[in-house]
């Protein structure tokens, strides 16, 4: 049994007619659509008031302004494709490759496997100390570096404890601090990280690298590539 709206049979009412598109191509005036529309604009001018010249070279031109900017947009958007492939393209060689990354959070993928990067002294500092700390916050090894002069500072981490014993897989903290003009400061500092894969994102993001322990970062994060 059909539907029905107060006694009425819906499929009795008026359906309003929709015509249907059958692509894109009739939705866009070409340049020979706007030199027809204009044959005819000039062929039922009322003889009387003929068009301007200055009107008719105005239309021309907004018409050639516009088609111009709409073909300009267009290179733009195949432009920013080909630019976005190869980025993506030169990205993917930096898999498997150590980049460094400030901050101070190193990962140790396997045991004894170890953590290097740089301490970043914009001045010379005495008694730098560099520690190494666990999950839990323990400090697990003391690196002493003395005085530094400005500039990067390297370290390299082996992955061993005190004494000696080679530390387990996991995310550890590396901290540096010193005295600079008398004072204790922190310094900061940068790490290295290997490159497990890339991904393609949106626009606003760019190229995401992908790290050993579940980090992902933005291609304009690193500051080095290799090391």
């Amino acid at each position: 049994m059909e539907t029905v709206n107060n006694g009425l049979n819906s499929s009795l009412y008026w359906q309003p007619e929709s015509a249907a598109v059958e692509d894109n191509s009739n939705q866009t005036l070409s340049q020979e659509d706007f030199f027809s529309l204009l044959t005819e604009q000039l062929a039922n001018q009322d003889p009387t008031k003929p068009v301007d010249n200055d009107q008719m070279v105005a239309q021309m031109t907004s018409f050639t302004m516009a088609d111009g900017i709409e073909q300009l947009n267009s290179k733009f958007s195949d432009f920013a494709t080909s630019m976005t492939s190869n980025q993506a393209l030169q990205a993917s060689s930096l898999i498997g490759q150590q980049v460094l990354l400030q901050g101070d959070i190193g990962y140790v993928a396997s045991e004894g496997q170890g953590v290097s990067g740089v301490i970043i002294a914009e001045q010379s500092v005495k008694g730098l100390e560099i520690t190494i700390e666990n999950e839990i916050g323990e400090v697990v090894k003391t690196i002493n570096a003395g005085t530094q002069t400005a500039g990067n500072v390297e370290f390299n981490w082996d992955g061993t404890d005190a004494s000696g014993n080679a530390m387990p897989a996991g995310n550890y903290v590396v901290r540096a601090q010193g005295e600079v003009g008398g004072e204790s400061i922190v310094v900061p500092t940068a790490i290295n990280r290997h490159v497990d894969s890339v991904s393609l994102a949106a626009s606003s993001q760019g190229i995401i690298l992908n790290l050993d322990g579940d980090v992902s970062v933005t291609l304009k994060d690193v500051i080095q590539i290799g090391g």
